[in-house]
């Protein structure tokens, strides 16, 4: 036969209880000293009605059992402290009921020797002290019950029946009155422990649950951590092999351009720059995560970006049928023109590769001091289940199989991290198999005359790419990196030094002095070696009296490197970098520094 065994307790329930009781230990010790001190003041008052009334052997009685128990509760008995354990609460807790128990018996005896016939008002002058007494111990112990009811009630009911024992009309209606009178105080004691007792609990219990949603939010915060720590990780050691790639690629994309396989160089590159679109988009949601994207919010013409737009995504549009119209408002809006550029684009792209048929519209509309710029499309749609989940990163409809040509699904989560930077608010409205609606609130502004032109990041084919003709000094402590910048810059004409480290970029700066061939431009990657890239570079245009101006290439995207490099105020490139971007950004960087003739 098998006895069950009996369920285990719970750790957390027996804490909370054991801090409810340390709770109520504390309030009656923290009370000790002036209950005390009502209680001697109690017995100043009781000791002359002993004495000018009963000068007998109940006065050297009552001082006999008196005496040596206050003196012991005031000296003796030990005192609680915050420091004691938890653990030791009931302890505590008994320890005060002991105390209780014997105060008790001690008052008990008072009435029991003092109240007596014939003595009227001696009698009512101890009813009414032994009442206030009561009310006493009730105020002062009512955290603990047992204590309470062992000092209250043997002092009361030892008075109630010296009352009744007397056996007078007079000692009759005092022991009745005195009979309710204890049946109220108790009342209200044992009322107000509970009370005491459930507000305790309830303290207790939100504090436990503040406690755990706190490590909750830490564990959530340090998953969040670690993962854009992995993210970066990731990111920059697939970024260092794939700017080679792209560096390479390029380069041979240039020799290639007039042989029967420069095709196959084409295709190369288009799938470098797909991985590459990847890689920043990721980089993206670092860079906003991190603060690095700040907002410069201007009066901009609504009809000049959306015109940008239509050259963009027309040929994406029509290689699918569908069809895509882009309507003119005249409307100005208040916001950063590279951040809504990239929000419309995001909007654009996800809304072309989820519509099969009809097409897909951009419309602006005054609405008050707002306007509410839509992107509509007749595409699959989207169940309102899915409709909270579509801004989270990495979350895709209907894509299983990760198909690489839906994207990475981190589209919305940019464009809702940009929303929050700009102080703009969307909205998406869905039906399955009718199309869905993304609709972006903007400040409304006033029309400008003479405005500062729109200046939008359009793809590379849509800008002209300037030349650089001059020496670049590059540090990388990769072979692979400096051969393919090597390559990829003699084949537009740009000599290059190229270093690994930072004493070796001394020496090419001194025989470059020698040769008397200026430096254009100092590029250092931001990981040297163990190195700060960033300090390398000032270092070198400070100890070298370099003119050239700094460039940082990186692969970082975790977001305090990320702030490290935007608060240096150096201009960063992060790869892999397209060759047409690297090659601009060095051009302007010469010039910038050219002297004016």
């Amino acid at each position: 036969m098998s006895v069950a065994a009996p369920p285990a307790a719970d750790p957390a329930a027996d804490t909370l209880t054991l801090r409810v009781l340390q709770r109520r230990v504390a309030a009656i010790y923290a009370n000790y000293p002036s209950n005390f001190a009502a209680r001697l003041a109690f017995l100043a008052l009781v000791a002359p009605v002993v004495y000018l009334q009963f000068q007998d052997w109940r006065v050297p009685v009552l001082l006999a059992v008196q005496l040596p128990v206050n003196l012991f509760c005031l000296f003796v008995v030990p005192r609680w402290t915050p420091a004691e354990p938890l653990a030791d609460s009931p302890v505590w807790a008994s320890r005060l009921t002991r105390v209780a128990m014997l105060l008790g018996a001690a008052d008990a005896l008072i009435p029991a020797l003092l109240v007596t016939a014939g003595n009227e008002m001696v009698t009512m002058l101890l009813t009414v002290l032994l009442m206030g007494n009561c009310m006493r111990v009730v105020q002062s112990l009512r955290p603990l019950m047992a204590p309470m009811l062992w000092c209250a009630l043997p002092m009361m009911l030892s008075l109630i029946v010296s009352l009744a024992w007397q056996a007078t009309t007079l000692h009759l209606l005092l022991a009745t009155y005195v009979a309710v009178f204890l049946a109220m105080a108790l009342g209200v004691g044992v009322r107000e422990n509970r009370e005491l007792s459930e507000t305790l609990m309830l303290r207790f219990e939100k504090e436990g649950l503040a406690a755990r949603l706190n490590e909750k939010i830490a564990a959530v915060e340090q998953a969040s951590a670690e993962k854009t720590r992995f993210l970066a990780t990731a990111s920059h050691d697939l970024r260092q092999p794939m700017h080679a790639i792209a560096l390479f690629g390029a380069a041979m994309q240039q020799a290639l351009r007039d042989h029967p396989e420069g095709r196959n160089a084409e295709r190369l590159m288009r799938a470098v720059d797909a991985l590459g679109t990847s890689l920043d988009a990721m980089l993206d949601v670092s860079r906003l995560d991190a603060g690095v994207i700040t907002a410069a919010p201007r009066a901009i013409e609504l009809d000049t970006l959306l015109l940008a737009l239509n050259q963009v995504f027309l040929p994406q549009a029509g290689q699918k049928s569908l069809q895509l119209r882009v309507r003119a408002s005249g409307l100005w809006v208040h916001s950063d023109p590279h951040l809504l550029y990239r929000m419309l684009s995001n909007l654009l792209d996800n809304a072309l590769k989820y519509t099969r048929h009809g097409g897909v519209t951009v419309i602006a509309r005054p609405r008050g001091e707002q306007v509410w710029l839509e992107v509509r499309d007749t595409g699959i749609g989207i169940v309102p289940q899915q409709l909270e989940r579509i801004f989270e990163e990495f979350y895709q409809i209907d894509n299983p199989g990760r198909d690489r040509a839906r994207g990475l699904g981190i589209g919305l989560s940019i464009v809702q991290r940009l929303a929050r930077l700009l102080g703009h608010t969307v909205q998406v409205r869905s039906r399955p198999g009718r199309g869905t609606r993304f609709r972006l609130v903007l400040p409304l502004a006033e029309a400008q005359e003479t405005s500062e032109p729109t200046m939008l990041e359009l793809p590379p084919e849509l800008r002209s790419t300037p030349v650089l003709r001059g020496r670049v000094l590059l540090v990388d402590d990769e072979a692979e990196i400096r051969s393919a910048m090597t390559q990829l810059l003699g084949a537009h004409g740009i000599a290059v030094e190229a270093v690994a480290s930072e004493a070796e970029a001394r020496t090419a700066l001194a025989r470059c002095d020698e040769e008397g061939s200026a430096i254009a431009v100092l590029m250092c990657d931001y990981r040297l070696a163990g190195e700060d890239g960033l300090a390398v570079g000032q270092r070198l245009r400070e100890r070298c009296a370099l003119e050239a101006p700094l460039l940082i290439v990186t692969g970082e995207t975790s977001p305090e490197r990320l702030q490290h490099v935007r608060a240096s105020g150096v201009p960063v490139l992060f790869k892999p970098v397209s060759a047409q971007t690297l090659l601009r950004t060095l051009a302007e960087l010469s010039s910038a520094t050219a002297p004016k003739p």
